[in-house]
């Protein structure tokens, strides 16, 4: 009889909870890293998770420990969730910890400040491992829909094939259905840009733009993302999959999207710091517009939608202002 798959996940706030129990839902043994530890207590007394998901209750095989060392002990896989910008210094701290060939599972959807890099680009950088060593998770995947175990679908991504079907193996249940792709670049790209425009079509939603103004944002979004991904050398037949268009839909039209809800308070009036300040949670976008404009301007890439975010939500330009002046840009053919 084979052993169990053994996943560690740092760390337990929504999505690596969610992802988490789809692991143990599909027959892991899942240990999830929890920094304070009141909440690893709550997870292994109540088998609830009350801060992010109170109410839904936890698989058997899952458990929680504050312990880093302890969560990655023996892990088939190491599955990282914490804020984009704050991998590097959280991935610096672990490297040492990690089991030997374990292969690490991205699921933030991000592209650091300063450098540019993905996600994956920035685990190969810290923890010296190959690509074959190095997969993503990405797609239209509220968190909080994955754990009530709605029907879900998303993309394993790993440029080593074998290895995506491994953890598509480890993470296919009733409800989650994994698909596998070998181009890393620009699932990556999808995730991370898809916030960036999931905070502009909160904005027209605030300012009460109208179903035209979606639609239009949503489309000339993945129109800039795409223009990006085929820059970077991505194939542009992923940004019609799911960790392009479905994960750009489903970030545009929900309000579960972090981003998007960030993105309404904005066109509602509400200042940066206010936004902030009743956001509970983190929207990746409001740091990655940043630098998704910073790698877009490095490779020359064309991405008015992206910049008028930037413009935004860090310069303080308001929104009326902006939308005048993206509305106002020169004529062109729509495959330019």
């Amino acid at each position: 009889m084979s052993k169990p798959v053994k996943a560690a996940v740092l760390s337990a706030g929504s999505w690596g909870t969610a992802f988490g129990i789809v692991l143990a839902d599909a027959g892991c043994e899942v240990t999830l890293w929890a920094r304070r530890a009141e909440v690893a207590d709550a997870i292994n007394s109540t088998r609830t998770n009350p801060d992010y998901f109170p109410g839904v209750e936890l698989p058997e095989g899952m458990r929680a420990t504050t312990d880093p060392a302890e969560a990655m002990a023996g892990a088939d896989f190491t599955v990282l969730s914490v804020p984009s910008q704050t991998l590097r210094a959280n991935l610096a701290e672990w490297t040492p910890m990690l089991a030997p060939g374990t292969v690490l599972v991205s699921l933030m959807k991000g592209v650091e400040l300063g450098t540019t890099m993905r996600m994956s680009e920035v685990i190969e950088d810290v923890a010296k491992v190959g690509h074959d060593r190095i997969a993503v998770v990405t797609g239209p995947n509220l968190a909080r829909e994955i754990a009530a175990r709605m029907p879900a679908a998303a993309v394993v991504a790993c440029t080593d094939e074998a290895v995506a079907q491994r953890l598509q193996a480890a993470s296919h249940t009733p409800y989650f259905r994994p698909y596998t792709n070998t181009d890393v670049v620009g699932c990556e790209l999808g995730g991370a840009v898809k916030n960036v425009i999931g905070l502009a079509v909160g904005i027209a939603d605030g300012m009460g733009l109208g179903d035209n103004a979606k639609g239009s944002l949503i489309t000339r979004g993945l129109a800039e993302t795409t223009r990006l991904g085929v820059a970077l050398g991505a194939d542009p037949l992923t940004f019609s999959g799911l960790a392009g268009l479905g994960d750009l839909v489903a970030t545009c039209s929900s309000p579960l999207s972090r981003n998007h809800t960030f993105g309404t308070n904005l066109g509602k009036g509400m200042t940066l710091q206010e936004t902030i300040a009743v956001t509970k949670q983190t929207a990746e976008g409001v740091k990655s517009c940043e630098s998704v404009a910073d790698l877009a301007r490095r490779h020359g890439v064309d991405m008015p939608i992206t910049e008028t975010v930037v413009d935004i939500v860090h310069e303080g330009k308001p929104p009326v202002v902006a939308l005048k002046e993206l509305m106002s840009r020169s004529a062109k053919a729509e495959r330019r």
